[in-house]
């Protein structure tokens, strides 16, 4: 390799001089490498690449994935206009998104959440380059700010599963092996207002698998989760339920139990013939699939067509559902849901009481 072939390759592993670049390796766009004055060695390299690995867990992979997405949109926009992406330009930022709400082409208009979102995805992978996008500067903040004024609508929200619902869904499962392991995360998802994320990244006793988002531990009382979730680490009290056919507790403890698992991840596959646990660890997407494909088969909502009821419900719908059921004081349901702020709670409670507290009256009216 010529000295011209190495200058090349060393400059590619820190931050990208143009659009170019970005394509040549996705995986070193973080902005982690060796100081240019230091000489690389065996050692030395392999701590760079713990240091990548370590940066890549800051976020989720869920939201890599989206912000990988983002910055390849982005690039291909600016270059198919003769831009550059590199460095940051507030001014090229805010054509970008008044295209994403006004498309010059016959792709269709993006929401305000999503362009939000594109935002984010850029600013993040702007700070792994060593830039930073001001998106406080007028030409995106004020550009921003005309799109929601025109575009916003309230968000859409996925239907609740209620308590009358999740029962009929779990009576639709067989007393297989599969069975038990999908009516375990139903009622657990359920009862633990879970993420489906946070329900497929469960390990049965702590730091089995370097994968795992937490773990859980069976009491005589319920089930202690211990969760590393979006807002860190936090804890979930799952009581044992009234009967034994809807207590998560009781459904995890048969499922773990047949399926013999004493460590490592909670819900795995099975075989084909579904007598045997795999030790390959689910997707959370099994999850969205088990609470559509269990919503028809249960028949929830059949006055509509199986294409609007498959649209209404998701892994959040088993959120929502536990904050719109549970009849307790709405700082344990905040508590429970791991939210930061009441308002964000009343935002799954699909069906309280709205005007249970009575101001008018209240104040001489």
């Amino acid at each position: 390799m010529t000295s011209e072939d190495e200058k090349h390759t060393s400059s590619n592993s820190g931050v990208f001089n143009n659009a170019q670049d970005e394509e040549i390796d996705q995986e070193k766009s973080d902005g982690i490498a060796l100081p240019a004055h230091v000489a690389g060695s065996g050692a030395l390299d392999r701590l760079v690449d713990t240091a990548r690995n370590y940066a890549r867990q800051a976020t989720s992979e869920n939201t890599n994935k989206a912000y990988k997405k983002d910055w390849a949109h982005f690039s291909s926009w600016c270059r198919r206009r003769g831009a550059d992406p590199l460095p940051p330009s507030p001014e090229l930022v805010g054509l970008y998104i008044a295209n994403c709400a006004a498309p010059d082409t016959k792709t269709s208009a993006l929401s305000v959440s999503t362009i939000e979102r594109r935002l984010s995805g850029l600013a993040w992978q702007y700070q792994q380059r060593g830039f930073t996008l001001d998106r406080k500067n007028r030409h995106i903040a004020t550009v921003l700010a005309g799109i929601k004024r025109k575009h916003a609508r309230p968000p859409v929200q996925k239907e609740a599963i209620l308590r009358d619902d999740i029962l009929a869904m779990v009576a639709t499962l067989p007393y297989d092996l599969r069975g038990l392991r999908d009516r375990a995360i139903l009622l657990l998802g359920y009862a633990g207002g879970l993420r489906r994320s946070e329900i497929v990244s469960l390990d049965h006793g702590k730091d089995d698998t370097p994968d795992a988002g937490g773990w859980v531990d069976i009491l005589d009382q319920g089930a202690l989760l211990t969760l590393n979730a979006k807002t860190g680490w936090r804890e979930v009290e799952i009581g044992r339920g009234s009967t034994v056919q809807t207590c998560p507790v009781h459904a995890i403890e048969q499922w773990l139990h047949f399926a013999k698992i004493d460590f490592g991840p909670v819900f795995v596959r099975t075989s084909r013939d579904g007598t045997k646990a795999l030790e390959a660890r689910l997707s959370d997407k099994h999850v969205a699939r088990l609470i559509k494909h269990t919503v028809l088969d249960a028949g929830i909502r059949s006055e509509l067509p199986e294409k609007d009821r498959l649209a209404l419900f998701s892994g959040h719908s088993l959120r929502a559902g536990l904050a719109s059921s549970a009849e307790v004081d709405e700082r344990y349901v905040q508590k429970h849901l791991g939210h930061a702020s009441a308002e964000m709670t009343r935002r799954y409670q699909r069906h309280r009481d709205r005007f249970r507290v009575n101001l008018t009256k209240a104040a001489g009216l």
